[in-house]
Order: C-alpha cells, then sequence, then structure tokens
C-alpha cells in the first residue's frame, strides 16, 4: 500500500466507519488527518471515491438540497468495504510504517487488534532507528563541509527522529502494559 491513492483509500473507508458523509465534509476531514502540509484537492478525492464505488466498498445517496437545489451526494462504507478497511489495517509490512502510511493507519488505531498496533509500532520504530543511526553517521562525515544553517537543519532532522522514537516507545510500553492488565471480573446480577 505505498501509492498516495491506496494510502488516500484507506483513510476514505476509515472515516466512513464513522457515518455516512459527502465529499466536502470527507474532504475536511483527511485534510486535518493529513495535516497542514498535504492538502488533498477534490481532484485526488472524486478520483478515490469513484475507485471505492466500482468496487463496490463504497455507496453513495442523495442528500440535503445545495443552494442551488442539488442534492449532495452521500457516501456511506459497504459491508464490503469493512472488509476491505479491516484487511488493509491488518497489513503490518513495510509499507505499514512508512511515513504517509503510519500516520493514516496511527488515526484508526482505535479499530485495531493490539498486535497488529503493536507490530506496525516496533516496525515504525525501527525504521526510525536505522534512518537515526543512518544520518548521524552523514552529519560526522558533513560537519567540516557544510554551513552553520545546513548544520542546524541537520541537527533538527535528528532531534525530530529521535522524539518520534521516544514518543513510539512510550506507546509500545503502554501497549505492552495494557496487554498484561488482568481481565475485569465478571459481573453478577
Amino acid at each position: 500500500m505505498a501509492r498516495r491513492a491506496e494510502t488516500i483509500e484507506l483513510a476514505v473507508l476509515g472515516l466512513l466507519h464513522e457515518g455516512p458523509m459527502h465529499g466536502y465534509e470527507l474532504r475536511k476531514r483527511l485534510n486535518l488527518m493529513l495535516g497542514w502540509s498535504r492538502v488533498l484537492s477534490y481532484g485526488s478525492l472524486y478520483p478515490t471515491l469513484k475507485k471505492l464505488l466500482r468496487a463496490t466498498f463504497i455507496e453513495e445517496s442523495p442528500g440535503e438540497l445545495t443552494i442551488t437545489n442539488r442534492p449532495r451526494i452521500v457516501y456511506a462504507v459497504t459491508e464490503a468495504g469493512h472488509g476491505e478497511f479491516e484487511r488493509l489495517m491488518s497489513e503490518v509490512g513495510p509499507t505499514a510504517w512508512e511515513d504517509d502510511n503510519f500516520d493514516i493507519r496511527f488515526a484508526f488505531f482505535g479499530r485495531t487488534d493490539m498486535e497488529i498496533r503493536l507490530r506496525v509500532l516496533e516496525g515504525r520504530r525501527s525504521r526510525l532507528q536505522e534512518r537515526l543511526t543512518r544520518v548521524q553517521k552523514e552529519l560526522q562525515l558533513t560537519q567540516a563541509e557544510v554551513d552553520r544553517y545546513s548544520a542546524e537543519l541537520q541537527r533538527h532532522g535528528v532531534e525530530s527522529v529521535e522524539r518520534e522514537v521516544r514518543w513510539l516507545s512510550d506507546l509500545i510500553n503502554a501497549e505492552h502494559d495494557r496487554g498484561q492488565q488482568p481481565s475485569p471480573p465478571p459481573q453478577h446480577s
């Protein structure tokens, strides 16, 4: 699931699990989810919606009337769409912890099995630790060759990755702690 279009498909299916939405609302919610650096255009959203409609993962129906008296199209996830969402969320390979995919998957972790969450978090942490090691080596090699601003930018990058690795470690520890808690005793009536 490395392509941006597939990431958007996962996000749309995940959002529609919360309830039916029209295109404008979907775009607004996706832009909040994707963050300020990756604004989603209607030119990306509507082809994704058409593809999901063709695959019968979502369905459309007329909704409230707009100012021009045309009904807004409302999209809802289908049973097949629920299955596709579950399938996509259960993937734990390298694409699950890449930058673009990780954020979207993390947003829907509440609907994911703990074991899958742990594998994705650990994979992401491992990927970032590899990146950190590589960047630190490059930083040592280029320290004398770069000006003060380039060195500062590199230092900022290292600190950002270190901060995310700590955050992931905290999340992983919390997942382990949650998994070791005993189940509550059954309620007797």
